[in-house]
């Protein structure tokens, strides 16, 4: 029984409201989560795209294609019984951001890092309250109380959902503040990413790039992208 996979049964998946927000059908049968939690979403957007998913499964079902429905599902089965765990885990960023730990050579570097995440830093100071110390190397540094509090603001105020897709954009990326930057709208999907890819970047730069580091990076850009757009459908 372990080389049972799920195959298509249904004929169509249609969105629809029910209670407490929207769900999908596949003929009349309403989806559930793998732990057998009713898929109920909270927008007619997102039931969509999930039902768009589901719909362009031919054969064997392959859950790595549907990136909505995953996310939808990891809101409802591991956001909701563990919220402030996951809050955590997401403000940890917060702490040791990567926004905050410069190179200390070469000058070109430096510069680069300074003219892409300085603003970004301004912003959280002036936007979210949060003003971040900046470092140079590896050896941690402690940020103000008050500074984690307003990160903690932020993220705690996230709905389950918003929650899923901003762990997302904060674990790829690594940096609580560009992650919240894609969510308040300060920074688009592929700008933040760009941010956040400055030290690679620079390596590819001065020694070329690696095949498997290449499909990694095309990996983990997809999943960063499928993050913003499933905030997005957070209505």
């Amino acid at each position: 029984m372990s080389g049972w996979k799920a195959k298509r049964f249904w004929q169509a998946a249609v969105a629809e409201p029910c209670a407490g927000g929207f769900t999908v059908r596949l003929d009349g049968r309403a989806v559930k989560t793998p732990a057998k939690a009713p898929l109920v979403v909270p927008t007619l957007e997102m039931a969509q795209a999930i039902a768009a998913e589901w719909d362009a499964q031919t054969g064997e079902v392959r859950p790595d294609t549907m990136p909505v429905t995953r996310a939808a599902n990891s809101a409802i089965d591991k956001i909701v019984p563990q919220r402030a765990e996951v809050v955590a885990i997401v403000v940890a960023y917060g702490g040791s951001d990567l926004l905050c730990y410069r190179a200390t050579g070469p000058e070109p570097l430096i510069a680069r890092q300074a003219a892409g995440w300085d603003p970004l830093l301004g912003w959280a100071a002036d936007v979210l309250g949060a003003e971040l110390r900046v470092t140079s190397g590896v050896i941690p540094v402690p940020q103000p109380e008050a500074a984690v509090a307003a990160l903690r603001d932020r993220v705690a105020a996230q709905s389950e959902f918003r929650l899923a897709a901003l762990h997302d954009l904060v674990a790829i990326s690594g940096s609580l503040v560009l992650g919240l930057a894609v969510t308040e709208g300060r920074l688009s999907a592929q700008e933040a990413w760009a941010l956040s890819r400055i030290d690679e970047t620079w390596q590819i730069e001065q020694w070329g790039e690696d095949e498997d580091a290449a499909a990694m990076e095309a990996h983990k850009r997809a999943a960063f992208d499928a993050a913003s757009r499933f905030y997005a459908l957070c209505g």
